[in-house]
C-alpha cells in the first residue's frame, strides 16, 4: 500500500458517547482500541456510500489515513448474561460435518459476555485521496446511505461529522500530518477546563498524540480489512508511525504564564539521583 500524494484531506470528527473499535475480538469478548481502527474508517465510509458487505472495497483501502486524539475518553466495562429463550441448552463454538453448530456438552444454559466500549472520547481523523474522491466521499457522509457508526451499531457518531476547513470547503489542503496540525481542538468543555485547571504556568500549547499511515513506519496495526463480506471476512497489516502535532491552547496567555514559563528550570527527571 502507497500513500497518496499530498494534496487535500477530508476532517472527520468521530465523536459519541460510546465508540468501539475492536481488532481481535471474537466470540464472548468484544474488546476496543485506544483510537479508531482503519476498518473501522473504511467501514463507516462505505456504508456512507451505500456500499453492502459484499462489495469490494478495494478503492478504499487506498485512502490514507491519520488519527488525532483529542479526548481519549473512559472504559466502559458492559457485563451481561446470554441464555437462549425457549431454554434450550446454548450451542457450541464446535460444528457437525454438515456446518451446523453442535449443542454444548454438558449442556450450558447461559453465557457471561464482556463488551468494551470507550466513553466520551473524540478523535480527529483526517482522510487523504484524490480530490474527486474525497469529493464523492464527502458527499456521501452529508446524505449516507446507510445509518453511520463509530465501530458498531449501537455507537452512532454525534454531528458535525464532518468539519470544514476555514474557507468553508469540505477539503483541507496539505496531507494528513499538516491536516490534523491546523483542525481547532475538538474536546468537550470539560475536557477543555481540565487543561486549564492542571498547572501553572498555563500550557502554551495542546500536545495531541497523532497515529499516521505510513509504508516505511516502525509500527504494525493488523486492521487493515480485505473484505466485509460475513463468509469471507479478512485483515492484514499496515505499517505506521505515531508523532505529535501542537495546537494552540483554548485561551489567551498572560504575561504572568509567560514569566513563569521563562524563569521555570529546565525539567530534568535525574536530578534527584544525582546524575
Amino acid at each position: 500500500m502507497t500513500a497518496p500524494p499530498a494534496g487535500h484531506c477530508l476532517a472527520l470528527r468521530l465523536a459519541a458517547p460510546m465508540q468501539s473499535w475492536g481488532t481481535r475480538s471474537m466470540f464472548n469478548r468484544r474488546d476496543t482500541q485506544a483510537e479508531p481502527t482503519k476498518s473501522g474508517i473504511v467501514g463507516l465510509l462505505a456504508a456512507a456510500q451505500g456500499r453492502r458487505r459484499t462489495d469490494p472495497i478495494e478503492d478504499l483501502l487506498k485512502l490514507a489515513l491519520g488519527v488525532r486524539t483529542d479526548q481519549p475518553g473512559t472504559l466502559l466495562r458492559d457485563y451481561h448474561t446470554v441464555s437462549d429463550y425457549r431454554g434450550r441448552p446454548l450451542p457450541s463454538s464446535a460444528v457437525s460435518a454438515k456446518g451446523a453448530q453442535k449443542p454444548t456438552s454438558p449442556a450450558k444454559h447461559t453465557h457471561l459476555t464482556e463488551r468494551f466500549y470507550l466513553q466520551d472520547a473524540v478523535f480527529v481523523a483526517a482522510v487523504a485521496a484524490p480530490d474527486p474522491v474525497l469529493a464523492t466521499l464527502a458527499e456521501a457522509l452529508r446524505n449516507p446511505a446507510y445509518p453511520l457508526a463509530l465501530g458498531r451499531r449501537a455507537c452512532p457518531p454525534t454531528q458535525p461529522l464532518l468539519l470544514v476547513a476555514d474557507s468553508g470547503d469540505d477539503l483541507w489542503p496539505g496531507d494528513v500530518v499538516d491536516v490534523l496540525g491546523r483542525v481547532p481542538w475538538q474536546a468537550g468543555p470539560q475536557h477543555r477546563g481540565a487543561l486549564i485547571r492542571s498547572r501553572r504556568p498555563r500550557p502554551a500549547a495542546v500536545d495531541l498524540p497523532v497515529t499516521v499511515d505510513d509504508p516505511a513506519g516502525p509500527d504494525v496495526r493488523h486492521d487493515l480489512p480485505t473484505g466485509f463480506d460475513p463468509h469471507d471476512r479478512g485483515f492484514t497489516s499496515r505499517r505506521i508511525r505515531q508523532t505529535w502535532v501542537h495546537l494552540p491552547p483554548p485561551y489567551d496567555l498572560d504575561d504572568a504564564d509567560l514569566a513563569v514559563d521563562a524563569a521555570a528550570p529546565p525539567h530534568d527527571p535525574f536530578a534527584l539521583l544525582g546524575w
